[in-house]
């Protein structure tokens, strides 16, 4: 009766609904953020940075993700901020994904905070779609504290735009027979895959809706937007041909991969991202007793990318030797890096791992090189241990202790 069943899960204002969660459950605070004006951002006790997730509440004064925090407290002086958790985001998401994969193997986890979930073969365990949609919905929220939106279609395109629908904590359809009537309506700036720049360019030539572009000539679209041109056109007419790609098991391999907050044009912040996921994937290893031989390294592009559809690129490497340190994931990261990016603007990048074993065994050395990996290992268990009986932040490198060359406060 529906052919393919295709959701598309997206949590709503990740960040501040984690945080949120995480305050009235295992601090004891009364104050929901997410029912007053409030956000997370960065650095915010030197108030620079820029606001990644913001309230419904902080949402009626103008403010928006990616802006300043001076710029934000300009508009809300109330503003209620708190700092960004990257550590509790990641056991947030991968709690949210577990459910996810309750339902269906084949799951897509597009970003932190958002999934495709193709759902053709077990529907039918649960209800029908939007029955099925309801029960992840309810359960993720009775379970981990949070809400979620969740669109249904035939394919990831169109059920991304029904997620957007309306929110929070909804379910949408969009059917191939509704696009008239659910999209076709709506600005052509909120078509996925039309950023500012091509939306200023659609709408001085006279097209405004989703509707208009789905009715222009595609041949004239793409002597005026190129290759994107073609893209939108089919996007306007709910056409998409991208399957949901699952992810390998967990106990397969260890990985970690973000959205950042802004997109990453330069090698020295790429590098501290890449840090970060090496060290979260190296502690992983080190407390489950296993070694990974093979490294890998995602890049998403934040646009257009050439040719592509969806740019994004992989590029992987086989170890000498099995290892659990986080410097050698890190340095093999940072080397598929270079060999991989174009120097095209990034929006997403991971770090995954495969080859697991266990790590009772000793390592062969090698004659010509003086590393000493045994006190690296050490090094890093030692802050392991001093994270686990004090937290997370009381051992810090001191990479992610300097901003712009200088020493936070």
């Amino acid at each position: 009766m529906f052919g393919s069943i295709i959701f598309h899960i997206d949590v709503n204002s990740a960040f501040l609904s984690w945080e949120a969660v995480y305050r009235l459950e295992h601090c004891g605070e009364n104050l929901d953020l997410r029912e007053t004006a409030s956000a997370i951002g960065g650095d915010i006790a030197m108030r620079r940075g820029i606001i990644l997730a913001k309230s419904i509440p902080a949402q009626k004064y103008g403010i928006k993700t990616g802006e300043t925090i001076a710029e934000a407290k300009m508009k809300c002086p109330g503003l209620i901020l708190a700092p960004p958790d990257y550590q509790l985001y990641d056991k947030c998401s991968m709690a949210f994904m577990k459910i996810l994969r309750r339902y269906s193997d084949v799951v897509e986890q597009y970003s932190i905070d958002e999934a495709f979930v193709d759902m053709t073969s077990t529907c039918h365990l649960f209800g029908d779609p939007e029955e099925t949609a309801d029960r992840i919905r309810n359960r993720i929220r009775e379970e981990l504290g949070f809400t979620v939106n969740i669109g249904i279609s035939t394919n990831k395109l169109l059920a991304k735009m029904a997620s957007d629908l309306e929110k929070p904590d909804r379910v949408h359809t969009l059917y191939p027979q509704e696009i008239p009537r659910k999209m076709w309506p709506l600005p052509v700036s909120e078509l996925f895959f039309v950023g500012p720049a091509t939306a200023r360019k659609l709408f001085a030539v006279g097209i405004r809706t989703i509707g208009e572009l789905a009715a222009a000539d595609p041949v004239w679209l793409r002597s005026l937007l190129k290759k994107q041109g073609e893209i939108i056109w089919g996007f306007a007419n709910g056409m998409d041909i991208s399957p949901v790609l699952p992810q390998p098991a967990a106990n397969k391999g260890y990985g970690n991969s973000t959205t950042t907050p802004y997109d990453v044009s330069d090698l020295q912040t790429a590098r501290k991202v890449l840090l970060a996921l090496a060290e979260t994937v190296g502690i992983r290893l080190r407390a489950d007793g296993v070694r990974i031989e093979v490294v890998s390294v995602c890049i998403r592009y934040a646009g257009l990318c050439g040719e592509d559809y969806f740019p994004s690129a992989t590029h992987q490497r086989k170890l000498k030797e099995p290892t659990n340190v986080t410097a050698e994931i890190y340095e093999a990261a940072c080397s598929l890096f270079g060999e991989l990016w174009n120097g095209e603007p990034v929006r997403h990048l991971g770090v995954h791992t495969c080859g697991v074993s266990k790590s009772d065994f000793a390592r062969q050395m090698e004659l010509f090189n003086e590393r000493d990996y045994e006190k690296l290992l050490g090094a890093d268990v030692a802050m392991d241990n001093i994270r686990e009986r004090y937290g997370m932040d009381a051992a810090i490198r001191a990479a992610f202790l300097r901003e712009n060359g200088k020493e936070r406060k």
